[in-house]
């Protein structure tokens, strides 16, 4: 690895005009009242996994399409003679690429910090790196697609995968906020890679959550990402484009509908982003072309030396100050 993408002092105020279109915010408001249409009935069962410093909640709540998506709920122990401190704040936690949701012992942080933690499973996703439970039972618009969940139907913003992901994504912050333990007005939203790209579309799709941490977020400034670098999961983007020679103003138009340059430009949430100067799977310029448009106060953290893995433990306790200094 080596440095490969703009120089820091030109990311810094990398801001590349936004390629929005026209009904983009109808297209989202419909698209959100659609999802509305359906009862949230998020359920919330007890586990016992064995913890004693932590509750385990198994979750499912109807996302896009009424579709069922599981999640977990993760709450510090309540121990006998205490009283847990409620409402508590809420971390919403999305997946990266290709992960699910696997155990719920595997997401003890943001609970072992004293904060209840809700996190999302992916549908149709989560046979990669980790175990996920939640089917994409959509079948329309299905246009044949490269392997991956990029360019399934990507010929249509009302077929795109991610249309589904970001509508569950609200739905899940929704499903943590009906949880009476949880304090409904002090929620934060985080994730890494797709999961940091999800972040930006749920801050910006739920403008009152208070607190967004992306890191080496994904799905940001699409068309410069299959330009720049050949590395999957941009790369199946490039490979459909490359096979269907006809259909590329098509797919990128469809990808602006679900881009975090211009879904964090509507965020209004205190932000924590990082980025990896070395990153080659989501490069430094596109994680800075969504950072320099965020519409609420922002800050970043660069890893210069590093790639996708970014920060790691160093951005994990970043993040925790961060959240300290929010829910003092």
């Amino acid at each position: 690895m080596a440095f490969f993408d703009l120089p820091l002092n030109e990311l810094k105020t990398y801001k590349p005009a936004r390629e929005e279109p026209k009904d983009f915010d109808a297209f989202w408001k419909s698209t959100l009242d659609e999802a509305h249409a359906f009862p949230l009935d998020a359920k919330f069962e007890k586990v016992d996994y064995g913890l004693v410093a932590q509750e385990t909640y198994d979750v499912t709540f109807n996302g896009f399409g009424g579709q069922p998506i599981k999640g977990w709920l993760i709450l510090p122990a309540q121990h006998v003679g205490a009283q847990r401190a409620a409402p508590l704040p809420c971390v919403v936690e999305f997946i990266g690429y290709g992960g699910g949701r696997n155990f719920a012992f595997d997401w003890l942080l943001w609970a072992s910090a004293g904060y209840a933690h809700f996190v999302m499973d992916t549908r149709g996703q989560g046979s990669n790196w980790s175990k996920g439970d939640t089917p994409d039972l959509y079948a329309e618009g299905g246009n044949s697609h490269y392997p991956g969940s990029m360019t399934q139907g990507v010929l249509d913003p009302k077929h795109y995968f991610y249309r589904r992901v970001f509508t569950d994504a609200v739905r899940a912050v929704e499903a943590a906020r009906s949880h009476p333990e949880v304090d409904a007005k002090q929620i934060a939203v985080t994730g890494g890679s797709q999961g940091g790209g999800i972040t930006i579309a749920a801050a910006g799709l739920v403008p009152d959550v208070v607190a967004a941490m992306p890191d080496v977020p994904f799905l940001c400034h699409y068309r410069r990402a299959t330009e720049i670098v050949d590395t999957y999961p941009y790369k199946e983007i490039a490979d459909y484009c490359h096979t269907h020679r006809d259909k590329v103003d098509t797919v990128f138009n469809t990808l602006s509908y679900f881009d975090g340059v211009n879904l964090g430009a509507r965020a209004e949430a205190k932000s924590l982003f990082s980025t990896g100067l070395m990153d080659q799977v989501c490069p430094p310029s596109t994680v800075y072309a969504a950072f320099n448009h965020w519409g609420g106060e922002k800050d970043i953290k660069v890893y210069p030396y590093n790639g996708h893995e970014g920060g790691q433990s160093y951005q994990t306790a970043e993040k925790l100050k961060f959240l300290k200094n929010i829910w003092k």
